[in-house]
C-alpha cells in the first residue's frame, strides 16, 4: 500500500502539508518586533509555542466532538497562553445547545470557582468595534450565563451536580442557546492549602461509542490547529496593545490606573473579575517597586512574558495573592520586582527577562487599588523600603518555593 491508493490520499497530504507550513511560518513570528531580542526570551517564544502545538490537536481534534464531551486543561505549568494567571486552573470543554451535559465531583476549596456558557463567536471585537478583529480560537466567545461558587450548591461533602442545557434541572443548572459552543471553568487560588475541584463531564443521553474521525474530520482539525497556531504567534499581545493604545497605551513601568480600569470594566464585568496590565522593563541593575493599599479585596498578580503567557509560577515567585503576601504596618502592600532576590518577603522573579507584563486582577469586585511604582536601583532596594517591610532569609525564601512547588502540584495533580 503506498500513497494514492487511498481516495483521500491527496486531500489529507495537501491539508497536512500547510498546517507544516504554516507552522514553519507561526516559527518566524518568535522574532517579530513585539519579542524582545535576547537569547533568553527569544527561546521562551518557541517553548511558548511549542508548548501550544502540544494542545493544538486536543482542542481541534480530540476533544472537539460535543456529543462526546471531555474537560481540557487549557493552560497548566507546562502550557502556558491569553494572559494566563498563575493562581489560576483554566478548563474548557466544547458543547453545544442541542445536548444536555452532567457535570459531577467534588467542590474543592478554591477561593473563587465558576462555570460559563460561551455563545457564538462573531468575527470582529463585540467591545472595540469592526476595524478590530476578533481573539483567534477558542477566545473571543460571547458570554450566555454563568455560576459561580457562591451560587453552585454542594452537598455537605463538598460533591454536587451542575446540569448544562436542557429543561431546567434543580439546584444547579445552566441554560443554552442555538448558538452555545463552549463550557468555560476556572478556579481562583488565594492560599497554598486550597485545594482544587475535581469533575468530569458527559451526555446524559450517551448510548454509543464516540465515532472515528474521518479524513474529512482531520482534515478540518489540520486547518483549525494551523489557525489557532498562527493566532497564538501573531495576537500576543500585539492584539492587547492594539486594544490598549484606543485608550492611551499605557508607558512601560508605569501602572494602568483608572482609565484602563474602564476599559477593562467592558470586558471583564460579565467574567466576576477586573484585570489591568503594566508592561515593564527593567536594566540588568534595576528593580521595581510596586505599592498599594491592602482594602481586603481577592487581589491576584502575575509576572508574564513577551507573548502574555505566565512566568515558571510551578518553581518561582512570579505570582501572589493577599494570603500569601506580606503587609506591612501602615497597610500597604509592597512587591520587589527584581532578576536577583532582594531579600524580601515579596519578590517578583523576573526569570532574567529584560521586559514582560505584570497583571493584576481584582476577582468579585469593580473596584481596581490605587498602585504607584517607583524604579530604583538594585543595591537601593532595602533602604528605600520601610523597616518594618517582612525580609527574607535564604532558609525562609527555600521554605517559599517548596510551598509554592508543592501546592502547584496538587493543584493539578502532577
Amino acid at each position: 500500500m503506498a500513497f494514492g491508493d487511498s481516495d483521500e490520499d491527496v486531500a489529507l497530504g495537501a491539508a497536512w502539508h500547510k498546517f507544516c507550513d504554516r507552522l514553519k511560518a507561526a516559527g518566524d513570528l518568535a522574532f517579530k518586533d513585539t519579542s524582545p531580542a535576547n537569547a533568553l526570551q527569544r527561546a521562551d517564544a518557541f517553548r511558548y509555542l511549542m508548548q501550544n502545538l502540544g494542545q493544538a490537536y486536543d482542542l481541534a481534534l480530540e476533544t472537539k466532538n460535543t456529543r462526546y464531551p471531555m474537560i481540557h486543561p487549557f493552560c497548566g505549568p507546562a502550557r502556558k497562553l491569553g494572559g494566563d494567571n498563575a493562581d489560576f486552573v483554566y478548563l474548557q470543554a466544547w458543547i453545544d445547545g442541542a445536548s444536555t451535559y452532567r457535570i459531577a465531583g467534588d467542590r474543592g476549596t478554591a477561593r473563587f470557582i465558576n462555570f460559563t456558557v460561551q455563545g457564538p463567536r462573531p468575527e470582529k471585537d463585540v467591545y472595540y468595534g469592526a476595524d478590530h478583529p476578533n481573539l483567534h480560537e477558542p477566545f473571543g466567545d460571547t458570554p450566555e450565563a454563568n455560576l459561580t461558587g457562591d451560587d453552585l450548591v454542594t452537598e455537605p461533602d463538598g460533591s454536587f451536580v451542575l446540569y448544562i442545557g436542557g429543561k431546567r434541572r434543580e439546584p444547579n443548572w445552566l441554560p443554552t442557546t442555538p448558538g452555545s459552543r463552549k463550557l468555560f471553568m476556572r478556579q481562583g487560588f488565594d492560599s497554598w492549602s486550597e485545594r482544587s475541584a475535581q469533575f468530569s463531564i458527559e451526555r446524559i443521553d450517551m448510548r454509543e461509542p464516540r465515532p472515528m474521525p474521518t479524513p474529512q474530520d482531520l482534515i478540518a482539525s489540520m486547518q483549525w490547529a494551523g489557525d489557532f497556531l498562527t493566532g497564538v504567534m501573531t495576537d500576543w499581545p500585539d492584539r492587547e496593545l492594539e486594544i490598549g493604545s484606543l485608550f492611551g497605551e499605557p508607558e512601560r513601568n508605569v501602572f494602568p490606573g483608572a482609565r484602563f480600569a474602564g476599559a477593562a470594566e467592558q470586558r471583564d464585568a460579565r467574567r466576576g473579575r477586573l484585570i489591568v496590565t503594566m508592561p515593564w522593563r527593567l536594566g540588568p541593575d534595576d528593580a521595581l517597586i510596586l505599592e498599594f493599599a491592602d482594602d481586603g479585596e481577592f487581589w491576584m498578580l502575575t509576572n508574564m512574558g513577551a507573548f502574555w503567557n505566565s512566568m515558571d509560577y510551578l518553581y518561582r515567585p512570579v505570582s501572589y495573592t493577599p494570603s500569601r503576601s506580606a503587609i506591612d504596618s501602615d497597610g500597604h502592600v509592597r512587591m520587589v520586582l527584581a532578576h536577583n532576590d532582594p531579600g524580601v518577603h515579596n519578590w517578583i522573579d523576573t526569570q532574567r527577562f529584560s521586559e514582560g507584563y505584570l497583571t493584576m486582577r481584582v476577582i468579585g469586585s469593580r473596584q481596581l487599588p490605587e498602585v504607584r511604582i517607583t524604579v530604583v536601583a538594585a543595591a537601593d532596594v532595602d533602604s528605600v523600603l520601610p523597616g518594618d517591610t517582612r525580609r527574607a532569609t535564604p532558609e525562609e525564601r527555600t521554605g517559599q518555593l517548596h510551598a509554592r512547588f508543592d501546592a502547584i502540584r496538587r493543584r493539578y495533580r502532577i
